[in-house]
């Protein structure tokens, strides 16, 4: 490709060389419908000896030529006349009066073309005197059909007119109408009523339509210090001129293609031998490295930067190389017994989604333990997650349905995507980190499990999880056997959080007359409420309606009611008006209006231990 657009262009080089040895400027037309630019015009591309002082010329991305007056006024040419020394612009916006109050061509080398005949005579029938008339801009209440009407000065609240000042004043509506400003001699054309009309500039020096006439070009002449012209003939080289360009062009050609296929073909080379290294790299980070208390303490630079602390540990900020930055966490030796970093090692070190954070390595030196996950600079979705619902500005509720759909399709990966099915139970917006586009990362996997895929429950002697996040089966029997619809549940609670922009549990006896927020969602829902009170548009609207939908259906009591992980990946990614109502989930609690209370008692009361029989 790159080589063929080369040739095209040696092509061209061969076709205009007769007229670039004749005098070292060729005709450059910005586009192929644009005027053709010769001297005393020049672009930026040209040489400088190719125009004449203040003819310069610039190609817009779109290929229109603009020519630039003083008081930067910037209008398009659309054709230039060499033989009458006319230059006939427009304005794209199509408004050349406005244009006209900046313009002053005192300091330009073009001057207003005169007038025809027909459009020097006057409003009142007479004759025009030599020269150009002035123009008064008035601004009237109403429409004024007798006077010049300026539609693109002009709107619905004030009609803007153009007054000759050889007009009689008898004709002007003084008691209505405001004088805005003057225009000194411009042609009576720029004035018209007319959204396509052009402003046509003259050029008197230099002197070239003389050599037009005649068929010839322009040119500064050589070695001329007083900016003198001359007329000049292109002439056309000779048979055998033409023979031996041809053939050393020819020759030239086959060198160039030989030396651009052997630079291909190394850079081919180069490539292949990149991706084979790329993929060694890759195959070697595979499974996590594990560093010595030492190599975490020089990663950390002695712990300088502390990102952030929890239950398990702190968490520093490190740096592996001088791109490669990393968290490194220091686990609390007096938690647990060890059971945490040895799931952590073992689940994360054996995944690999793009919804999932990365193990990078480990440290188990003595009682010493780390963990050293990739670095993610925008922290959790819990920043972004007010417990007062304020909204954040950053991640609008677009975003954050992208968002929910990368952690459905993380949560699909781990259940579904592994050779073992790894069940998180910790499913919350302080683990569901983001990185620099705000994609989202499951992250810490304390508290997961790994069953086989066959599997579709597991067993347990304690709960696990966060509370307000715990499905209700983990903490009794009588609503089910655990399995993977617990971390539905808790992905489900996530999303009315993202909708609601609040905390999903407070029971407290001080919040206890509150209601549960999930609970007043559905009712919102049910009795087809308004749910923009969260939002600023209906797009938006509708986005919250389809995120609480899917949220309430992850949150039925009972697991065979909610869906699989797989089908909320597919309502997420679907129509949002397809969508149906689920079951209340909190009828089976009774219709009472404090369900906080209810929740309370539901946490307290004697639960069903269920038996572990791994």
């Amino acid at each position: 490709m790159e080589f063929s657009y080369f040739l095209l262009l040696f092509v061209a080089f061969i076709i205009d060389l007769g007229e670039c040895q004749s005098n070292g400027c060729a005709e450059l037309p910005c586009g192929a419908r644009g005027p053709v630019i010769r001297f005393p015009f020049r672009v930026n591309s040209h040489p400088g000896h190719c125009g004449y002082p203040g003819f310069n010329l610039s190609c817009t991305d779109t290929n229109d030529t603009v020519v630039e007056l003083p008081n930067s006024v910037k209008l398009f040419v659309k054709r230039i006349d060499y033989k009458s020394q006319v230059l006939q612009l427009y304005d794209p916006a199509h408004c050349i009066p406005k244009q006209l109050r900046r313009l002053n061509l005192s300091s330009s080398p073009f001057q207003f073309e005169e007038d025809s005949p027909e459009d020097q005579t006057l409003s009142s029938g007479e004759s025009s005197s030599t020269g150009l008339p002035d123009f008064v801009f008035f601004n009237c209440p109403r429409r004024e059909v007798k006077f010049r009407f300026i539609r693109c000065l002009s709107s619905q609240k004030h009609q803007v007119y153009a007054f000759d000042k050889r007009d009689e004043l008898m004709d002007l509506p003084l008691s209505s109408c405001t004088k805005m400003y003057t225009l000194r001699s411009i042609p009576n054309t720029t004035v018209l009523d007319d959204d396509e009309k052009n402003l046509e500039l003259k050029w008197s020096r230099p002197v070239c339509g003389h050599c037009e006439a005649k068929g010839k070009k322009c040119r500064l002449k050589k070695h001329s210090t007083e900016l003198e012209t001359e007329c000049f003939l292109e002439g056309a080289l000779s048979k055998l001129a033409i023979t031996g360009i041809t053939l050393g062009s020819l020759l030239l050609l086959l060198v160039i293609f030989a030396l651009y296929r052997l630079y291909t073909y190394d850079k081919v080379e180069k490539e292949h031998q990149a991706k084979i290294n790329k993929f060694l790299e890759d195959y070697r980070n595979f499974k996590p490295t594990r560093y010595s208390y030492i190599d975490i303490k020089r990663i950390t630079s002695q712990f300088s930067e502390k990102l952030g602390e929890g239950a398990y540990g702190t968490v520093f900020k490190g740096k592996l190389s001088h791109k490669i930055h990393v968290a490194v966490k220091i686990l609390n030796t007096s938690k647990g017994n060890g059971e945490e970093f040895i799931n952590e090692v073992r689940t994360m070190g054996t995944i690999h989604h793009v919804n999932v954070v990365r193990l990078v390595g480990f440290c188990a030196d003595g009682f010493r333990r780390a963990l050293v996950y990739e670095f993610l600079p925008n922290d959790s979705l819990e920043k972004f997650i007010s417990s007062t619902g304020a909204k954040n500005p950053i991640l609008n509720l677009d975003k954050l349905q992208d968002i929910s759909l990368g952690v459905a399709k993380g949560i699909e990966y781990l259940h579904q995507g592994c050779d073992q099915r790894i069940l998180h139970f910790d499913i919350k917006p302080h683990n569901v980190l983001l990185d620099q586009n705000f994609n989202p990362k499951i992250s810490d996997f304390g508290l997961a499990k790994l069953c086989a895929k066959d599997q579709s429950a597991v067993s347990m002697t304690t709960a696990r999880g966060t509370m307000g996040y715990i499905a209700p089966e983990v903490f009794s029997r009588n609503f089910g056997n655990v399995s993977s619809k617990a971390d539905v549940y808790s992905f489900g609670i996530l999303l009315l959080e993202m909708v609601g922009g609040r905390k999903n549990v407070d029971v407290t006896v001080e919040n206890s007359g509150q209601i549960y927020f999930p609970e007043w969602i559905y009712n919102v829902l049910e009795q087809k409420e308004d749910i923009r009170i969260f939002v600023e548009d209906d797009g938006d609207a509708k986005i919250a309606k389809k995120l609480a939908t899917v949220g309430l259906w992850c949150i039925q009591w009972h697991p065979m009611d909610r869906p699989s992980i797989k089908d909320v990946v597919k309502m997420l990614e679907g129509d949002g008006d397809k969508l149906i109502m689920p079951p209340n989930p909190f009828a089976s609690a009774g219709h009472v209006k404090n369900n906080a209370n209810i929740l309370t008692q539901r946490q307290n009361q004697q639960l069903e231990v269920i038996p572990e029989s791994e």
